[in-house]
């Protein structure tokens, strides 16, 4: 299998989000599957849009997810800078040549007559797109901006077809007719996207171009800026959008969450990388959980789907619960660090086996584990004796319980467990039923992490201690 060369190239306009996400891991995992190489690049040459705090949140982002850049910011490269704004000047000389070529002409038209010329498009219904006014005016154009009127440098589309083999979509095609000159270089002497990433793409050697389908109609546009500078352009992969649950696009507009939020709010990195592939590809064998390395040998373009794929958060939950029960015990202490502050590294490791099976996400377990390190404060709605559970049922059960701590119980939980069961069938009482008082005398709830356990986790003095105040609230 031949290497190929892959890039991420987000601009720093925000937090990554879900989508984002995926189009980056498609070009990770196709860069790992083949033993290639996987770029990383900045591009904020929008100057108008830039957030400075969001180019290190991308970084910290990929880093959480595991998706390690081979070139790129702090790690450098043999095509450094891998920053657009560094790399202007390279952009500019570029651009001359376009012009040299007669493939691109300078543009003063103010921003009123560009917005009045659209507006008398649309009221024509015809497409919005550029009149060339300023391509058969060159000598005059050239004396205004000598004169310092503002100027941008647009792409002269060629005549006829543009046609390329996309590896998602296959064979595409477009009428140049119907292609705007796009705007290369803007008035402040900043390229667009449209320049910017034809030159960076060559020049940093990227064999296949992975993104979102959104820039299939810029497609024709960049392939008009290759041939131009006489430059084999690369392999496009167009991949699908992701869509929110009402079938829109996944945007932060729309109130998606941003990739770091899910950190924070407890899901595993494994989990969001396993979701987010599964959204437009598949393995072709209908597994659904897969570690990195098994999503690293299953991978290929050419199983990548070209309709959009709607994200279902639910699907992420139940693959998040499947990846911490997947997770080493010791993998699993440390995560839960964060989310349960203060919590020594011992009482992390004894309380793992009760957690695991019940969290969906690593948060839950503040939670689940507060009854345990500290007062058990009560659940509204939580009363004794709970329903179905007489008064004299639940008080009994209270003193076996008591009785069975105080002879050494929490020893043998299973033995202490089986003879409380008994003592409860033979009240005519359904275990499941009557140990909810159990439940909320020691944990404050009717239900939780299992009751035995955390009565050993929290001793037999403690478990005493609760015990006999609940028996005490029954006869109050």
């Amino acid at each position: 299998m031949t290497p190929i060369r892959t890039r991420f190239a987000p601009s720093p306009t925000g937090f990554l989000h879900l989508g984002n996400v995926r189009t980056a891991l498609f070009a990770w995992l196709a860069a790992r599957s083949t033993g290639g190489s996987f770029v990383l690049r900045v591009e904020d040459t929008d100057q108008g849009r830039y957030v400075a705090e969001s180019e290190a949140a991308i970084l910290e982002t990929l880093r959480w997810l595991g998706l390690e850049w081979d070139e790129g910011p702090e790690v450098g490269g043999p095509h450094a800078p891998y920053i657009q704004s560094l790399r202007v000047d390279l952009y500019r000389s570029h651009a001359e040549r376009l012009v040299e070529a007669g493939a691109a002409y300078w543009c003063t038209c103010t921003p009123e007559r560009l917005a009045a010329m659209r507006e008398e498009q649309q009221r024509n219904h015809r497409p919005p797109r550029y009149d060339r006014r300023c391509l058969g005016r060159q000598d005059e154009v050239a004396a205004e901006r000598a004169a310092g009127v503002p100027a941008v440098l647009r792409l002269r589309m060629p005549e006829g077809t543009t046609e390329w083999d996309d590896a998602v979509h296959g064979p595409l095609r477009y009428d140049n007719g119907e292609v705007d000159d796009q705007v290369l270089l803007k008035s402040d002497g900043f390229p667009t996207y449209h320049l910017a990433v034809v030159v960076d793409d060559h020049l940093m050697e990227m064999t296949h171009v992975i993104r979102s389908d959104e820039w299939i109609p810029s497609t024709p546009k960049h392939l008009a800026v290759y041939r131009a500078l006489g430059w084999e352009p690369p392999r496009f992969c167009h991949v699908p959008q992701v869509l929110d649950e009402q079938r829109q696009k996944l945007s932060k507009r729309r109130g998606a969450r941003t990739v770091l939020e899910y950190a924070e709010a407890g899901y595993v990195p494994d989990a969001v990388v396993n979701a987010m592939a599964l959204l437009g590809w598949s393995s072709g064998t209908g597994q659904e959980v897969f570690g990195r390395d098994e999503l690293v040998a299953a991978f290929t373009l050419e199983r990548v789907q070209p309709s959009p794929a709607v994200f279902d958060p639910q699907r992420l939950d139940s693959l998040n619960g499947l990846h911490i029960r997947r997770m080493s015990t010791e993998a699993l202490m440390e995560a839960l660090e964060f989310h349960l502050p203060g919590v020594s590294r011992e009482a992390r490791t004894r309380l793992v086996p009760l957690l695991r099976e019940r969290m969906v996400t690593l948060r839950d377990a503040t939670g689940l584990a507060a009854p345990l390190l500290g007062p058990a404060a009560r659940e509204e709605g939580a009363a004794l004796p709970p329903r179905r559970v007489s008064a004299a049922v639940a008080a009994r059960l209270l003193d076996d319980a008591a009785r069975e701590v105080e002879a050494g119980g929490l020893d043998d939980l299973e033995a202490m467990r089986h003879r409380l069961t008994e003592g409860l069938e033979a009240q005519g009482v359904r275990a499941r039923d009557g140990f909810r008082v159990l439940y909320i005398a020691i944990l404050g709830r009717p239900a939780g992490l299992p009751v035995f356990d955390a009565m050993a986790f929290i001793g037999a003095e403690e478990s005493l201690r609760r015990l006999r105040a609940a028996r005490a609230e029954l006869e109050s």
